[in-house]
């Protein structure tokens, strides 16, 4: 199992989507990228352009970050 399978396998068993039909999962799946969505244009206008591309950069170094240190630990 790669990476990208345990972390779809994990995000199955944390929301409980292993026990869904597949139009339910399909329907949580659709719902949440709406939420995501919503959220991220609330932020878009919320704060300056700049400053909400400066936190999603950090956002993303530092779990890349950790991402790294955990994988050279193994």
């Amino acid at each position: 199992m790669n990476w990208v399978q345990r972390k779809i396998y994990l995000y199955n068993v944390t929301f409980g989507l292993y026990m869904l039909d597949w139009w339910e999962r399909y329907l949580f799946k659709i719902l949440l990228a709406v939420m995501i969505w919503k959220s991220a244009s609330f932020l878009d206008s919320f704060f300056d352009h700049h400053t909400l591309v400066v936190v999603l950069l950090w956002f993303l170094c530092y779990n890349g970050s950790r991402y790294l240190m955990e994988f050279g630990k193994r």
